[in-house]
């Protein structure tokens, strides 16, 4: 694997990268025992939840040095591995780390990660993830193992426990995704789970533009030997931001219950979350012909409609149970569903004028409605055959979709307006309609279907092991026109998605991995309007990945390497018959170094650099190959530190330096989009106040106030610009009863 000399390393990547090996010396400073240590012996107690979220006799893996990160992550139908164990990458992020830094959602949370940089959909404000340089959509999360549960817009960190990436291709381990994202990794919620120890917690706070927030997080264990436990989450987030205008309202609320019986466990989720938003900035799609991409307007401009919003609100809910078959054999089962209900009218803007900011704005209005259930069960064993252990695994499951849609729109991009100096217009009437707005018609049914067998083969002590295994997969689609409401497209398809992993322990601290793994989505359905096909969903198309790499620990401080390659069928619009279909092929070569976890007692650290290639090597009439793909970065760079200020107890500084590097905005690479950095700082200080546990938090994001256009795309291979946010100051204080 080569990489081309188009990425050099400036000066402030060079720091960045010089952030994420300087404490490498300081490791022989560092001995193993105070990796054991208390991580600040400053810091007042805090609870801890080592309540199981999956309703597992193990529970959550265990914290890693610091309580940033944890040991493990579930693996899909492999359960929770340890990342020493594991043949493939993965990290989850804790509840400590989510409610220490203020997060809101999951693109919060996600901003530690060097692999990940969030982006939105095309066409909305749906909250997307490029990881590895391929979109994930937020449609396609899982709640606790089951995909498309949670809401599939933005998703509210009050009911995160732990968020939980599993870093490339994993059809074998998770099954096909519902949409048509999620090659370059998926994401994994867990739920909130009841504290051994009793917990009323209040959390009040304010952030730039007048947003107001308030939440309580509150948990019992009851009954005999506190075997049921009850956790539940409420806030609530309205006002204003640092974008002129700008309204937004979340109201959240979570009910965790869970069950410890003897030989068995059951947990039961339900949650419900509106988020409102109204004036909310678009992102910038383009013209065709710019040669030149316009530059990024203040931070705080908005260049949306006043008349624009979008509502969303979503109730779900899962059953899990998990049963002791004998003291090596253990059946689970799950179950969820969810109903969603959309409804927006959107100013989506486009340039027309790079130079001068010219541009012009439309209405696109739109309801949706969907019912979702899903479920699996399966069961796990262990054995052994002389001197092989052998972890076996069987299971099945189901995904039921059907989504109800209609749409509005006026003349296309018939206002003009300005990015610079934007035109504000009452609201135009709609010229075309699709289906009822009041009244959505089904326009897509979905239905997943698929088994899997696996056994991970322990040899020497299992020094060695290697995971093999199997995933049978059906995918059901049918599309129906708008209007007509006739079946227009019909899919029904098998696939097999294959999976090989091996680890092998040097040492107890140092692991070797590799894994062939392959992906599987549900074929994409056409979002381009001009499209002669809009509206249609493609056939299933399947990826290919090989990854390897090394892990170790030392210390309290864990360290990384994964050199990966991903091969995709890529889809594009034919230039002679106007439709799209997938006919390309992307490839995208990676490599990822780590760092996370504590340099000292008072000192922790989460960094990493990412390196990617992504090339279009298959395209219309081969006119991009040999072209990068469109939005995303050759690097990008993340240095995180937490430090506990001497001599202050319960005081807690923090900083954070993001990178990232040059990308397209088009097949062809002539719209380039200048790499960007920003720094984001924060504290917080714990201390009791009349017996109860206070935290104080603070935080400003985009610390140099810089104004620049975070991302390019990566949906519906379309390059389309989203503005960041300008600098935002957050303040909360939470008090323990």
């Amino acid at each position: 694997m080569s990489f081309r000399s188009t990425h050099r390393l400036t000066p402030l990547a060079a720091a960045l990268a010089l952030a994420f090996l300087a404490p490498l010396p300081a490791l022989a400073q560092t001995s193993s025992s105070a990796a054991a240590e208390p991580k600040d012996a400053q810091v007042l107690p805090t609870v801890t939840v080592n309540a199981s979220a999956d309703a597992s006799a193990d529970g959550l893996p265990k914290e890693f040095a610091g309580g940033q990160v944890a040991r493990g992550s579930r693996l899909g139908v492999l359960g929770n591995v340890d990342n020493l164990d594991s043949p493939v990458r993965s990290v989850a992020y804790t509840q400590q780390l989510i409610a220490d830094q203020q997060a809101h959602g999951v693109g919060d949370v996600l901003k530690n990660d060097p692999v990940v940089r969030t982006t939105r959909g095309y066409g909305n404000f749906q909250e997307s993830y490029m990881i590895r340089g391929f979109i994930a959509n937020s449609d396609d999360l899982m709640y606790n193992g089951l995909f498309g549960i949670l809401p599939r817009q933005y998703v509210a960190s009050e009911m995160m426990e732990r968020v939980e990436v599993l870093y490339g291709a994993s059809a074998f381990l998770n099954g096909a995704t519902p949409g048509d994202a999620g090659l370059g990794g998926t994401i994994n919620i867990l739920p909130k789970r009841a504290s051994n120890e009793p917990l009323t917690e209040v959390t009040l706070g304010y952030e730039s533009g007048n947003t107001k927030y308030g939440a309580i997080d509150f948990s019992r264990r009851l009954g005999p030997e506190d075997r049921l436990g009850i956790r539940i989450n409420a806030a609530r987030h309205a006002g204003g931001t640092g974008v002129s205008g700008e309204k937004r309202e979340t109201n959240v609320f979570s009910l965790g219950a869970d069950y410890r019986g003897n030989n068995f466990r059951l947990s039961a989720d339900l949650g419900v979350q509106e988020n409102n938003l109204n004036n909310i900035r678009s992102s910038v799609s383009l013209a065709s012909g710019l040669s030149s991409l316009p530059s990024a307007p203040s931070g705080s401009a908005n260049y949306s409609q006043p008349w624009s919003y979008s509502n969303e609100r979503d109730i779900f809910g899962t059953v899990r149970g998990e049963w002791d078959l004998s003291d090596t054999t253990t059946a689970w089962a799950a179950f969820g569903a969810r109903q969603g209900t959309e409804n927006n009218s959107l100013s989506g803007v486009r340039v027309n004028n790079a130079s001068t900011g010219a541009a012009s704005t439309y209405r696109f209005d739109n309801a949706r409605q969907d019912d979702v259930a899903t479920g699996e069960v399966g069961v796990r064993t262990h054995l052994s055959t002389g001197p092989v252990s052998h972890k076996l695994v069987a299971a099945a499951s189901l995904y039921s979709l059907n989504s109800r849609n209609a749409y509005g729109y006026s003349s296309f991009y018939a206002l003009g307006t300005n990015i610079y100096s934007p035109t504000t217009y009452s609201q135009p009437a709609l010229s075309t309609l699709g289906n009822s707005l009041s009244d959505p018609q089904t326009t897509t049914r979905t239905n997943l279907a698929s088994a899997v067998l696996s056994d991970t083969l322990g040899f020497y002590d299992d020094r060695l092991l290697v995971t093999v295994g199997v995933r049978q997969q059906q995918l059901k689609s049918d599309t129906y026109a708008y209007n007509t409401h006739l079946n227009s497209a019909h899919y029904d398809q098998s696939a097999t998605s294959p999976m090989g992993g091996v680890v092998f322990k040097l040492m107890k601290n140092l692991s070797l991995y590799g894994n062939y793994i392959e992906g599987l989505q549900q074929g994409k359905q056409i979002t381009d309007t001009t499209a002669a096909n809009y509206g249609q969903v493609l056939a299933p198309y399947k990826s290919k990945q090989k990854e390897v790499g090394v892990k170790y620990e030392l210390g309290g401080l864990g360290l990384g390497a994964a050199f990966f390659t991903t091969d995709r069928p890529l889809s594009y619009k034919d230039a002679v018959t106007n439709i799209e279909s997938t006919n390309g092929l992307q490839r995208n070569r990676g490599v990822e170094l780590t760092a996370f976890g504590e340099l000292t007692k008072n000192m922790r650290l989460l960094s990493g650099i990412t390196f990617l290639n992504a090339k279009q090597l298959q395209t219309s009439g081969s006119a991009n190959n040999g072209n990068y793909a469109i939005g995303v970065p050759k690097l990008q760079a993340n240095a995180g530190l937490e430090y506990d200020i001497p001599g202050v107890r319960g005081l807690t500084v923090n900083g954070r330096a993001t990178y990232t590097s040059t990308q397209y905005a088009d097949a062809a690479n002539k719209l380039e989009v200048p790499s960007w950095v920003r720094y984001d700082i924060g504290a917080r200080y714990l201390t009791d106040i009349g017996g109860r546990a206070v935290t104080f938090r603070a935080s400003i994001e985009n610390l140099a106030n810089r104004n620049y256009w975070e991302s390019a795309g990566g949906a519906s291979n379309s390059g389309y610009l989203v503005l960041a946010n300008p600098r935002t100051f957050s303040t909360s204080v939470s008090v323990a009863f």
